[in-house]
């Protein structure tokens, strides 16, 4: 069920293509005419029809993908579909396998820190290494290379994964698929022991419609945040135990604007820090409380699509609560 994913991206010598300044007629000398970048990554056959899953960053620009798999079967595969929010990603192979398996799914919703994880994948070029640990954390929130936007309940693990890891399964002791492995935490480029990968259950949501349509479309709400600190709270005249979601800036014809919500318009300064004030608190939404940013982004994500018609509960001008109706837009693009 696991893979190996090898990609080549035409390079043609040109400064632009190195992000340097472009010189009319000049090339990189020690570049042939036909220059090809590698790069490889990790998936896992998702369904019956031999779909393969792995992260949009494995496969981004590239010009040719080569499916690998265990029995050293080599196919070429074209990409189905990709979401740079999630960071993942549906390759289609050129020809089918008939022994392809697909893995079986868990739920990233029951992981409990402190179980057991084990990554299989192709760190540097290792392939198909098995490395394990525990689920070491739960609810992280982490935003890919490619988009401005976050993916919210990423789990993070111990377990050694390294560059060539990413798109692979994280799995539980029973064998079943409970994250994609996606990106490290590292100072030196290899793992410190901090690995974060996609939970299953938002690719559950996103690689249907990545299969189906070739996208996937995230409600918006529109506005830039904060969770409310204790500190800014009690400058905003609020008790120190508040909790919500300060909203620092709305953005123009969004769902947000037109439903009335306020940014701040103001700061103050911490400690010599300045932290915005003045804008509205998000505490809650649909009478589920928000504590943190990171629940308003999960809420949205994981319960709302556009089109979507939501309550949220406001706190403003001190302590006046509201409820404002909103109906979410569809998230731009990202970039």
């Amino acid at each position: 069920s696991i893979v190996r994913i090898t990609v080549r991206q035409r390079v043609d010598g040109s400064p632009d293509s190195r992000g340097l300044p472009d010189v009319p007629g000049f090339r990189f000398p020690d570049l042939p005419e036909d220059f090809f970048e590698r790069g490889e990554g990790s998936g896992f056959v998702w369904d019956e029809e031999g779909h393969i899953v792995t992260n949009n960053h494995v496969i981004q620009d590239a010009d040719r993908v080569t499916v690998i798999f265990a029995d050293r079967t080599e196919i070429e595969a074209r990409v189905l579909g990709t979401d740079p929010d999630s960071d993942l990603a549906v390759l289609e192979l050129d020809e089918s396998k008939d022994d392809a398996r697909p893995v079986t799914l868990g739920d990233s919703d029951a992981l409990r820190v402190g179980q057991m994880a084990v990554a299989i994948g192709n760190p540097f070029g290792q392939e198909f290494t098995m490395t394990s640990g525990i689920i070491s954390a739960l609810g992280r929130t982490i935003r890919s290379g490619s988009s401005s936007f976050t993916t919210p309940e990423v789990v993070q693990t111990d377990a050694p994964i390294n560059p060539g890891n990413s798109g692979g399964p994280l799995l539980d002791r029973k064998g079943r698929v409970i994250a994609v492995t996606t990106q490290i935490i590292s100072r030196s480029g290899v793992s410190a022991g901090i690995g974060l990968s996609v939970p299953i259950n938002a690719a559950k949501q996103v690689i249907p419609a990545l299969i189906e349509d070739g996208s996937y479309e995230y409600s918006w709400l529109g506005i830039t945040g904060i969770t409310l600190r204790p500190e800014v709270a009690e400058r905003m005249d609020l008790p120190r135990e508040t909790g919500g979601v300060l909203v620092i800036q709305v953005a123009d014809d969004s769902p947000a604007e037109r439903a009335g919500l306020n940014g701040s318009d103001s700061t103050v300064s911490i400690e010599g820090v300045p932290y915005p004030v003045g804008g509205d608190i998000i505490v809650a939404i649909e009478g589920t409380a928000l504590p943190l940013m990171s629940d308003l982004i999960a809420f949205l994500t994981g319960n709302t699509r556009p089109g979507d018609k939501v309550v949220l509960d406001i706190i403003r001008d001190g302590d006046q609560r509201e409820q404002l109706d909103v109906t979410l837009g569809k998230r731009p693009d990202s970039g």
